[in-house]
């Protein structure tokens, strides 16, 4: 009963392929595919971005400014 044998994975397989159609069968593995793909390449640049140094700025500016206090009381 632990196992399932060839036959209830075809009957498993046909049931979904009649549900979901084999189109949006194939847009659903090309999304996942582009979604590791995407992962990937953003650990890669998130380990590249660790190991650079960082750059230096030219031209910036430090703009200052006071902060009021605003609180309300009630009476």
């Amino acid at each position: 009963m632990g196992s399932f044998s060839i036959w209830h994975w075809l009957v498993v397989l046909i049931i979904v392929v009649l549900v979901f159609g084999t189109r949006k069968l194939r847009n659903i593995g090309s999304d996942l595919g582009g979604a590791v793909k995407g992962f990937k390449e953003g650990m890669k640049n998130g380990d590249e971005e660790e190991i650079s140094p960082p750059s230096q700025q030219t031209g910036a500016q430090t703009i200052e400014g006071e902060v009021k206090d605003k609180t309300h009381t009630k009476s």
